[in-house]
Parts: C-alpha cells; structure tokens; sequence
C-alpha cells in the first residue's frame, strides 16, 4: 500500500477501506506519509466527503496512535463535555465542577484559543499558581480529591491528530466536517469519558454559521459517539451574540464565580443547568441532586475551589486587571436588537485576550465587558461596552472591529436564535 493509491481512492471519489485508513495514519504518525501527500489527501476528503463507516474507522485509527486514558479505578461513572467554541463561552468553568458536585467525575481536557475563540485553560491559568499540565496519575488524584479536573492533553493522545490539525490550518481544509468530527471525537474517547455531551455552536461567532453545518457536525459526532460505545448527546445553542457578559480570560472567570456563587448573568446560568443536566443523564448519575439546587447551596462553588486548590490554583487570590479601559456608548436610544458575536470576539482579541499563532502570549486581564445583551434598553450617551487592555494603543483596532456590531431600534431584532436551538441524540 502507498500514499498515491490512498490519494487517488479518495479524490476519484471512493471509499476509503479500513485497510487504507489503517495504513495512511500509522505512516503519517511515523512521519512516513509526507506533509504533502497528507494535505492531498485532506483536500480530497474535504471535496468528496466520507461515509459513516469511513468516518469511524478515520477517528478509530487515530485513537489507536496514541494511548487510551482509564478511568475504571474510580468509584461513580464519569462524564465530559465539548464545546465547539464560542465568544464568551465560559461554560466549562461552572459546570465541571456542578457536576462534580451532583455525583459524577469530570475528567476534561481542554484547550488553549487560537483567534477570536478563547480557551478554556487560558481562562483557568488567569487564576494565580493553577496548573493546566498534569501527569495521568496526578488527573486521578484531583478527581479523587474534587470529583473534577479540567487540564491539558498530553502529547500521547491522539497523536496523529496533532499534526493532522495544524496541517489542516494551513491548507484549507479545516472546514471538512469528517474531519472536525474525528479530530474532536478522537481526543474525547481517548480520554476515556463514558458519556459525553456536545455543546455545538451556531451563529456569527462559532465555527458552524448555520443550523444545517452545525446540524450535520453534531449527528456526525454523535454517531461516532455510539460507534465507540460512548453514550454521546448534542445541543445546538446560539452563536450570534456573546455569551454572557465577559468576554476575555479574567473577566470570564470572574462570570463563572458570579455563577457558582447562585447569581452571574440569566444565559449563562440556563446553558449551565442544561449541559450539567445532560451530562448526569448520559451517565446514569441523573438524581442525586439538581444542578440548579447546587449552584444555590453551595456545593457547587465547594467543588470549584477543591478543583481550582488541588491544581495549584489559589481560589481567593485577585485576578489581574488590566490598567486601561475604554467605554463605548450608545449613539441613540432604543432596544438593542443585535450584538454581533464575531465583532466582539474579534474586538477582544484585538484587545490582546487571543493568540494569532499557538505560541503567542495572552494578556489574561484584556477583554470586554457587556453592558447591554440583545432586547436591553439603552440611551444615548450611556454604556454599551467597556474594552480592557494593556496598553492604550490597541483601542483603535478593537474599536473598528465593533463599528457595525451594534444595531439599535425601536423593536428587538425578531431573528435572534434561541439559546438552546436543538437537540440531536
């Protein structure tokens, strides 16, 4: 077997076999499938498309490039999440350890942002001392310990994956659904989760820009889901403007307190319970207690600084500010009928709160904060937005980006999508 005879299958438009698919990623693992060939092969993928079984047999073989997490010493089953990303989606912050504190173990690997999306474990690393790099047996000690544990992926898992995603950001492949599905799903299941819950973006700010990508990423991996015997269920939730009122890394662990604490804004509060909920029923731990009783005891914002301690973390400790801030104000009064996600992200990003390449610093205390969501009143002169930043220099950029994010009328806008669109699985 060789890599043109795999090439030429796919860009005639055939099948994969197992056989080939089994091949082309252990020799691309081994660095025996040039760079080039790989990329052949993407861009024949993403014009041509892959079945069901062919899917499968890609996120299997790139699974087994790697090691396979256990988690079977562990006493009550255990669940995971994944967001495809969004503009202040803080969501793991909160809801790891709700769950956590409604029965179930949360073992999570998270990522770092690239772009106008931000990531999970820059968010946690704004916390001073926390540690997003653990060893297996360390993963194990802190969800012991918490009942959750949110970290980085280790070079071991999926390994074919690693170097297929940054071939993929170079060649303009990234949009290939196969390939989405198996990248994600391929570090999911090899995590070891018994159950999973997808939380699919839609809208300006995600990845999916319509119902129907979106739809059809989240069938594809809920499939893969089942065809690896991990119980796998997906919400389609909105996209189109920030979630919450944080975007930005402090700023969003910030929100995610307010949270845990029993208040933090009425969207994020709602998507929260929903996942958290979702997440205890995919893994039969559904019962024990409410999520929206343990945000409101207590019990949720215990297993938080447990979680956020045992990495090294101090709970208590200030988060870094940035010095400089901007306020953006409304130019008329009215009802803001749209907030653009994608500006705001790009706007935060511009602020210095995302990378542009992976090895690009952050500043933890850059961002925006909301003053006004989609259906708010505002008046001329009064707040829409306050930027956060480093340096002063970065508010003329951030400003352009938001230079037709805002619409304001005498009606909401009636075409907002609702926060939970849909459910597949």
């Amino acid at each position: 077997m060789d890599a043109i005879e795999v090439i030429t299958t796919k860009r005639d438009g055939g099948a994969l076999s197992t056989a080939q698919i089994d091949w082309v990623i252990d020799a691309y693992t081994r660095g025996a499938v040039a760079e080039e060939q790989m990329s052949a092969l993407a861009m024949a993928i993403l014009l041509n498309g892959m079945g069901r079984r062919e899917i499968a047999d890609w996120t299997r073989a790139m699974i087994e490039s790697g090691e396979r997490m256990d988690w079977s010493a562990l006493d009550r089953p255990t669940t995971d999440k994944h967001s495809t990303g969004g503009v202040g989606d803080k969501i793991t912050l909160p809801l790891a350890p709700l769950v956590a504190a409604c029965g179930a173990y949360v073992p999570q690997l998270s990522g770092r942002g690239l772009g106008h999306t931000g990531g999970t474990l820059d968010k946690l690393e704004s916390i001073p001392g926390w540690r997003a790099s653990l060893s297996g047996p360390e993963m194990l000690a802190v969800l012991r310990r918490a009942g959750a544990v949110v970290c980085a992926a280790g070079s071991g898992l999926a390994p074919a994956d690693h170097r297929l995603y940054a071939l993929r950001d170079v060649t303009g492949t990234v949009e290939s659904i196969p390939l989405i599905a198996s990248s994600i799903m391929s570090k999911k299941i090899a995590e070891g989760t018994g159950a999973l819950v997808l939380d699919v973006k839609v809208g300006s700010g995600a990845f999916m820009k319509t119902r129907e990508r979106a739809t059809e990423l989240a069938r594809t991996m809920v499939e893969l889901g089942a065809d690896a015997g991990v119980r796998t269920v997906a919400l389609l939730t909105a996209m189109d403007r920030p979630l919450g009122l944080t975007v930005g890394n402090a700023l969003e662990v910030a929100e995610a307190v307010e949270v845990l604490s029993g208040g933090g804004p009425s969207d994020v509060v709602e998507l929260t319970v929903r996942l958290a909920r979702e997440m205890l029923s995919a893994s039969g731990t559904a019962g024990a207690k409410d999520p929206a009783d343990a945000l409101k005891d207590g019990s949720a914002m215990d297993a938080w600084r447990r979680m956020i301690t045992a990495q090294g973390g101090d709970p208590d400790a200030p988060l870094p500010t940035a010095p400089e801030t901007h306020t953006i104000t409304a130019p008329a009064t009215g009802v803001l009928s749209r907030l653009d996600a994608y500006a705001v992200g790009l706007a935060a990003w511009r602020l210095g709160a995302g990378r542009e390449r992976r090895e690009d610093p952050v500043s933890h205390g850059a961002g925006i904060v909301l003053h006004a969501k989609p259906g708010d009143t505002v008046h001329a002169g009064g707040p829409l937005m306050t930027l956060h930043a480093d340096d002063p220099s970065r508010f003329p950029r951030a400003t352009e980006a938001l230079h037709d994010a805002c619409q304001i009328g005498p009606t909401p806008a009636p075409d907002l999508l609702p926060l939970i669109i849909d459910r597949v699985g």
